[in-house]
């Protein structure tokens, strides 16, 4: 999965005593993220998280693949890999994002050249990430910016493991997963009885990288998880806060 941010929108019931998550809506790679907490090996999650009790909501995730139809998969995608997976070492995918996730954001690589290249065919042989030092080919200052280009913008990467396109996902607040639709959401009101429609705001957030590991600590402990890492009150924070990105819905107008 190329290093780019996941984004989900939640549903959030901001009735007191306190805001829950009703349910989230989620595209391709976030749901190929989510499931793909079931390819980790418990020792994988040992060494990220440390020794806690492996209790949550894992096991919906699990359900959640049993019950997806082949209609939602990508073609040649196999359940089989993500209930059974088979457990690699580190060394036999080295090109693999450890749970699908965005890295940690790195500086980014700047190299420079000379200003001769066009004249002397030697000089663009010669880069440097060392602004300001002499070319090898004519001695003139390297200060010229070169464009980087790293292997995740021109290599396809796997597909996943859902169907992306038109196809979206609800995602619950113990992380089960199903195709979004008008009826199914409706009922998902009516499951987690909400009561004060007007009380309904959409949230939208970001997953990078301490998000994503975020929800994989709460997904072993926790039955709310989206609640948990999106809502739960930070430190000093009396309340949880409401970003620019929310806003409330018309139903209870």
């Amino acid at each position: 999965m190329a290093a780019t941010t996941l984004t989900m929108k939640l549903l959030v019931d901001s009735s007191p005593p306190r805001p829950r998550v009703v349910f989230a809506e989620a595209s391709k790679d976030t749901v190929d993220f989510l499931f793909s907490l079931l390819a980790m090996p418990s020792g994988t999650a040992v060494k990220l998280l440390g020794m806690e009790s492996m209790v949550g909501s894992i096991a919906n995730l699990y359900a959640s693949i049993e019950k997806l139809g082949d209609p939602y998969m990508e073609p040649g995608a196999t359940k089989e890999a993500f209930l059974c997976p088979t457990v690699l070492s580190p060394a036999a995918s080295p090109k693999s994002s450890l749970l699908c996730l965005p890295g940690p954001p790195s500086a980014p690589k700047s190299f420079y050249r000379c200003d001769r290249g066009g004249l002397y065919s030697s000089c663009r042989n010669y880069v440097t990430n060392d602004r300001g030092a002499r070319c090898p080919a004519c001695g003139s200052q390297m200060i010229y910016d070169s464009r980087y280009v790293s292997s995740g913008t021109v290599t396809q990467e796997a597909k996943g493991f859902v169907q992306g396109g038109m196809a979206t996902y609800t995602v619950t607040d113990d992380l089960m997963i199903f195709p979004m639709s008008n009826i199914s959401n409706m009922a998902m009101l009516n499951t987690v009885a909400v009561r004060n429609l007007s009380a309904l705001q959409e949230k939208t957030v970001q997953i990078g990288y301490e998000e994503g590991l975020a929800i994989v600590k709460a997904s072993l402990q926790s039955k709310t998880v989206l609640t948990d890492v999106f809502l739960r009150k930070k430190p000093n924070s009396s309340t949880p806060s409401l970003s620019n990105n929310d806003r409330s819905l018309p139903w209870g107008a």
